[in-house]
């Protein structure tokens, strides 16, 4: 091999390298902001006077809203228009999160929540996808890494709520700042299209993401992504609701679980990496929704405060993996499809968006110590539904 070979090997290498750092800061990104605006709830709560089913409604009704537009963005991203979603997607990141810092009121807040969702999808989800054709072979490696950059990001934004003294509005003014920063760098980035999609128009992008949603692996793994979610982001927003309600906390008290929570399943992000390298995904997935069963069952039930949080802080690392191993099949089960998983996943999202909103309505209805243990049907759902034996996925897409 000559050494302009392999200087040209190197510099490949290295645009790789950089391009994939460029999406994992997009994951991150877009979860700094998620991480402080479910710590803030509590100050939200407070100064909108907003009720539990209006949390529900704004925990609920945005993702069936972004389920319903980026379902279109995951065909287009497999049409030629992937770069385009990705750019468009981050400006209306931006506008979503001023329009956020200025609401006064329970109706601006959910309309600045209906287009942060969709635009999220955009920029973000798409770079996911684009992220999972880098290296089709390593997808659940990949995705570890993903979701690690993504559990920083939730880590590090109570840390920045906290550090502004409360002040959710200023934050959000800071992080369409920094969004526009990131921009300029995706602008710079190396963004390729999806060259291994057969479909190039809409129209049969759309009737293959339909052919797709009719499988039962298909079904299976949007299913398991659905419920698994009850005890990762569910949890994660009516963490310190939680223990500012039912368990007698303090805000300060509550931003402490919080972020007990967000750091130990960020250690156990960085831990599952390696871990998906030596032991099969799925195996994992099913012991550890047995320790997640009792786990959550004793958060729920043992009294004091600190016990909870000590719990909390096991739960958040027992699930650790779940989302970058049940997301990573789905990806398997629909090979070259990158942008049509999407599409898939949010034609579901309809259904899924309801399970947040459950919660907040039988929390408004019994209390959110009843409510919260809706939450357990996370862990049950993993236990019926992951398959023994791994199931391969077609080559192609038939017609």
């Amino acid at each position: 091999m000559t050494s302009k070979t392999l200087r040209l090997r190197r510099t490949a290498l290295r645009g790789t390298g950089v391009f994939i750092l460029t999406l994992l800061f997009i994951e991150f990104l877009d979860e700094l902001v998620y991480g402080a605006r479910e710590a803030a709830w509590p100050l939200v709560r407070d100064e909108l006077h907003l009720d539990y089913a209006q949390i529900g409604l704004l925990l609920g009704v945005p993702p069936v809203v972004g389920s319903v537009l980026e379902m279109i963005f995951g065909v287009m991203a497999d049409t030629g228009y992937r770069r385009r979603i990705i750019l468009t997607g981050g400006v209306a990141f931006a506008v979503s999160l001023l329009a956020m810092s200025i609401s006064h009121e329970f109706g601006m807040l959910m309309l600045a929540n209906c287009l942060l969702n969709p635009a999220s999808g955009a920029f973000v989800s798409v770079s996911q996808a684009t992220l999972m054709d880098v290296d089709p072979k390593r997808h659940e490696q990949n995705m570890a890494r993903w979701t690690f950059a993504g559990a920083l990001g939730v880590f590090v934004g109570p840390l920045l709520l906290g550090s502004v003294n409360g002040d959710w509005r200023g934050l959000y003014a800071g992080f369409a700042v920094l969004t526009v920063m990131a921009l300029v760098i995706v602008f710079r980035a190396p963004i390729k299209e999806n060259g291994t999609s057969e479909h190039t128009n809409l129209l049969d992008g759309l009737r293959a993401a339909l052919h797709d949603f009719r499988r039962f692996e298909v079904l299976r793994w949007m299913t398991l992504l659905q419920f698994s979610d009850l005890l990762c982001d569910v949890l994660f927003s009516y963490t310190a609701l939680y223990m500012v309600d039912v368990a007698g906390a303090d805000i300060a008290i509550a931003g402490i679980a919080v972020a007990v929570l967000t750091g130990v399943g960020l250690l156990g992000d960085l831990i599952i990496i390696p871990v998906l390298e030596r032991v099969r995904g799925l195996t994992y997935l099913r012991y550890s929704a047995v320790v997640e069963l009792v786990l959550y069952a004793a958060l729920l039930l043992v009294p004091g405060i600190l016990p909870k949080i000590i719990l909390l802080g096991l739960v958040g690392i027992c699930n650790s993996g779940w989302y970058s191993v049940l997301q990573a099949q789905l990806y398997t089960a629909m090979p070259g499809r990158s942008g049509a998983v999407l599409t898939v996943m949010n034609i579901f999202g309809l259904v899924g968006g309801v399970l947040p909103f459950a919660v907040g309505a039988v929390a408004e209805a019994f209390g959110l110590h009843v409510g919260m243990w809706i939450l357990l049907l996370a862990a049950i759902s993993l236990l019926v539904g992951i398959p023994r034996k791994q199931v391969d996925a077609p080559l192609v897409y038939e017609d």
